[in-house]
């Protein structure tokens, strides 16, 4: 696996280690992909540039937070899904592919259970909705790749802020207030979860008390739709 040019590796304050590579082809690219497999480091591939990415624990808490939060309403709120984690996606005609943090199906359940492993983007659908954790910037355009991987929702974290991304027919994000799939959870509330999931030390009680949040009140106002 060649490339022309390859970066220094860089650490963020916050403990993740990024590691930069140009001029890698798709059979570097899979090659890697088959090396970190299984592995806390994550890869995204854009035409050429392969980054590699090992999350912080901040990382991986919020990816944990904002993964079981979506799942606890798509159940309490009845709205179909399925749950693909941190499936590797990839698009060899537009030479990109990325791990999401999770995303999930909300349409084309039967395809998707059905087919599980076997997805193929370049004939499946992609998935619905996908929750980004930026705790530091990615060198590469991730938004860019998640738009050319078909993936119609993007909730952005930074740790601090969380942006709700809608693909437009052009191919690319705009900020919505809410998600037209879940209108009842605003960002704002995702955010106010967060922050008391970083205060709770007992993650159980936590999981009780937004779970029973939802039920009072999230689900009067799905039932008033």
């Amino acid at each position: 696996m060649a490339t022309a040019v390859e970066t220094k590796p860089t650490r963020t304050p916050d403990g993740e280690h990024r590691f930069l590579l140009r001029g890698v082809g798709w059979e570097g690219y899979e090659a890697l992909l088959r090396m970190v497999d299984g592995g806390r480091v994550r890869v995204t591939y854009d035409r050429g540039d392969a980054e590699l990415m090992s999350p912080s624990q901040n990382h991986e808490f919020y990816k944990k937070v904002i993964g079981w939060m979506l799942e606890t309403a798509f159940e309490e709120l009845d709205i179909p899904y399925q749950a693909a984690g941190s499936t590797t996606w990839r698009k060899q005609a537009d030479g990109r592919g990325l791990e999401a943090d999770e995303c999930f199906y909300l349409s084309n359940l039967e395809l998707v259970h059905r087919k599980r492993n076997q997805l193929d983007l370049t004939i499946d659908p992609a998935p619905d909705l996908a929750v980004e954790v930026e705790i530091s910037r990615s060198a590469l355009d991730r938004m860019g790749v998640y738009a050319a991987l078909g993936i119609s929702e993007v909730w952005r974290f930074d740790g601090e802020n969380l942006v709700i991304g809608r693909l437009e027919p052009e191919g690319r994000y705009a900020e919505v207030p809410v998600s037209p799939r879940l209108p009842e959870l605003p960002p704002g509330e995702i955010v106010r979860w967060i922050r008391l999931a970083e205060a709770t030390a007992n993650r159980a009680e936590w999981n009780r008390r937004f779970r029973d949040w939802v039920r009072a009140e999230l689900r009067p106002k799905r039932a008033g739709r």
